[in-house]
C-alpha cells in the first residue's frame, strides 16, 4: 500500500479538499497508474454538485494519461512502465453487447475491486471508476490502453473522456462521411472535438454554433467553415440557409437540452442524423410532435464515449496526433496544479478554458 496526494469531494457543494489517501497494490486484474496529468471534466463538477450521486466522498478525476507502474495477478494486456490513457468503459467481453460483437455498447465494464481510502480506512469512490486527480491511482487492468509514449501526457489524456466523446460523436455515432454537411451546436470542449472530428472524417461544411463569439473564432481555426451565433436570430434557419436550404446531414447536439436537441431536430436534412452527446440532466423533458419524428426520416442517436472502444480508438487517434493531424494540443487552455481545481472549476463555469488540465509534479507536460 502507498500513501499518496489526491483531490476528494466530501459533501455535495462543497470545496474539494487535497488529502493524503491509500492506494492498495494491485490485486488480480488491477494495475497501480503513476498518473502525469488529468484534465479538469464537467463531469468531475457534477460529482461536488451531486449531480450523479451521493456516495461521498468522491476520489475525482477520470481524464487521464500515466505511466503502470504495477500490475496484479493475471495482467497481460499492460506491464510496468507502459504509458497508458485510462479509459471508463474496460469492456467486460461476456455480456451480451459484448457477446454480439459490439464491445462499445458493453453493459459490465470492469473498475478496480479494491477500494482506495482516506487515512482512516474511509472508503473512496473514484469518478468513473477511475479517481485521476491523484499522484497515483488504482484501477481495473482493461481501464490502461497503452499507446505511444512519445504523445505528450497533458493532451493524450484529453481522450479519456471529453475530446473523444466529441470525436466519436461525429466519427462513430454520427458516421460522418465525405462530403457530408454538419452542424455542431455547443462549443465547449466536447462540441470543439466533435468540429474536428467532423473535419478529420472528410466533411464538406462544418457548421459551428454557440451564443459564445470567442468559442466560434476558435472553432474557425479547428476546421469548422461557417459559424453561427445563437444569440443572433433561430439556429435552424441560419443552418438551413448555409446547407442550400435543406439542413445539415448529421447535427450534433453537444450541449444536451430540450431547446437545443429540437433545434438539431429541424436543422437537419431529411433522413439526416442527430447525435445527443450532450449530457441532459434528469428533469430534462422533450415534447415532439410524432409525425415530424415519422416524417423527417433519419436517425436519432445518442453517443455514450463518442461509442469509442478504447482498444481500437486511441492508439489510432494519438498516431494522428504525433502525425499532427489531430490537434489535441489546442484543447489544453493551460496547465495546473492539483492544487488548483477549485478555480478551474470556476473558468470552465465561465467559459474561459476548452480544458484545464493538471499536470502533476515532476511530469511532462
Amino acid at each position: 500500500m502507498q500513501q499518496v496526494q489526491a483531490v476528494i469531494s466530501r459533501a455535495k457543494g462543497a470545496p474539494v479538499e487535497l488529502v493524503t489517501i491509500n492506494v492498495p497494490d494491485p490485486g488480480p486484474g488491477e494495475a497501480v497508474v503513476r498518473v502525469q496529468a488529468c484534465g479538469v471534466c464537467h463531469t468531475d463538477l457534477h460529482y461536488v454538485q451531486g449531480g450523479i450521486g451521493d456516495d461521498y466522498p468522491y476520489l475525482l478525476g477520470h481524464e487521464a494519461a500515466g505511466i503502470v507502474e504495477a500490475v496484479g495477478e493475471g495482467v497481460t494486456e499492460v506491464a510496468p512502465g507502459d504509458f497508458v490513457i485510462l479509459n471508463w468503459r474496460a469492456v467486460c467481453g461476456e455480456c451480451r453487447a459484448c457477446r454480439r460483437g459490439r464491445p462499445q455498447y458493453c453493459f459490465a465494464t470492469h473498475n478496480a475491486t479494491q477500494k482506495m481510502t482516506l487515512e482512516d480506512g474511509t472508503e473512496l469512490t473514484p469518478a468513473l471508476g477511475i479517481g485521476a486527480f491523484a499522484e497515483k491511482t488504482l484501477v481495473a487492468a482493461g481501464q490502461c490502453t497503452k499507446v505511444d509514449a512519445s504523445a505528450r501526457p497533458a493532451a493524450a489524456g484529453l481522450l479519456g473522456c471529453g475530446v473523444m466523446a466529441g470525436l466519436g460523436a461525429a466519427i462513430n455515432t454520427g458516421n460522418v462521411g465525405r462530403g457530408d454537411s454538419v452542424a455542431v451546436i455547443g462549443c465547449g470542449g466536447v462540441g470543439m472535438a466533435a468540429v474536428v472530428g467532423a473535419r478529420l472524417a472528410g466533411a464538406s461544411r462544418v457548421i459551428a454554433v454557440d451564443v459564445d463569439p470567442r468559442k466560434l473564432d476558435q472553432a474557425l481555426t479547428l476546421g469548422a467553415t461557417h459559424t453561427v451565433r445563437a444569440t443572433d436570430g433561430d439556429p435552424v434557419a441560419a443552418i438551413q440557409g448555409l446547407t442550400d436550404g435543406f439542413g445539415a446531414d448529421v447535427v450534433i447536439d453537444a450541449v444536451g437540452r430540450p431547446e437545443t436537441w429540437k433545434q438539431a431536430f429541424y436543422a437537419r436534412d431529411l433522413a439526416g442524423t442527430v447525435v445527443l452527446v450532450g449530457v441532459p440532466t434528469p428533469e430534462m423533458e422533450l415534447t415532439l410532435p410524432l409525425l415530424d419524428v415519422f416524417g423527417r426520416g433519419g436517425s436519432l442517436k445518442s453517443s455514450w464515449y463518442g461509442d469509442c472502444l478504447p482498444s481500437r480508438d486511441f492508439a489510432m487517434l494519438i498516431d494522428l496526433y504525433i502525425q499532427g493531424r489531430l490537434p489535441l494540443d489546442a484543447f489544453v487552455s493551460e496547465e495546473i496544479g492539483i492544487g488548483d481545481i477549485d478555480a478551474a472549476f470556476e473558468r470552465m463555469h465561465r467559459g474561459d478554458v476548452l480544458r484545464s488540465v493538471v499536470v502533476m509534479a515532476g511530469s511532462p507536460a
